[in-house]
């Protein structure tokens, strides 16, 4: 179970490192193309989509189980939010509606790794919460 652990945790790791990277890419394409969100939408943006992952991150490099459960959450609150955003809601955040310009694929290409980094992750962190409850379970 514990090589079971570590291996979730590692990478839970990797998809965090992966996800702030592109994080990154997205919102250089975000100022560049010039779409700005409203306020609400940055708080979420920066608490849920940005902070919580890492947190996720540095609690799974500590080997705490707690990881997974906010892993989970920071990644399917991620997930929902760019989704809703960037492929069905109609606007300027959405991947269809872009005009040309520089960042047009950057931003369109990020969005699209995005939804993959935090499906898979969401499905990390499910796994790690199982593999911790069958653990539990068999301990008993």
């Amino acid at each position: 179970m514990a090589r079971t652990f570590n291996n979730l945790a590692s990478a839970g790791m990797a998809v965090v490192t992966v996800h702030v990277l592109t994080v990154t890419v997205h919102s250089a394409a975000h100022a560049s193309l010039q779409i700005f969100m409203a306020p609400w939408q940055n708080a979420y943006i920066l608490s849920v989509i940005v902070a919580l992952p890492i947190v996720a991150g540095v609690l799974l490099w500590r080997r705490r189980q707690s990881g997974f459960l906010l892993l989970f959450v920071s990644m399917a609150g991620s997930l929902v939010f760019g989704g809703y955003y960037h492929f069905l809601a109609p606007g300027p955040d959405n991947i269809s509606e872009l005009g040309h310009h520089a960042w047009t694929i950057p931003f369109q290409v990020s969005a699209m790794l995005l939804a993959i980094i935090e499906a898979a992750g969401a499905a990390i962190g499910v796994a790690g919460l199982l593999a911790n409850r069958r653990r539990r379970l068999n301990v008993r």
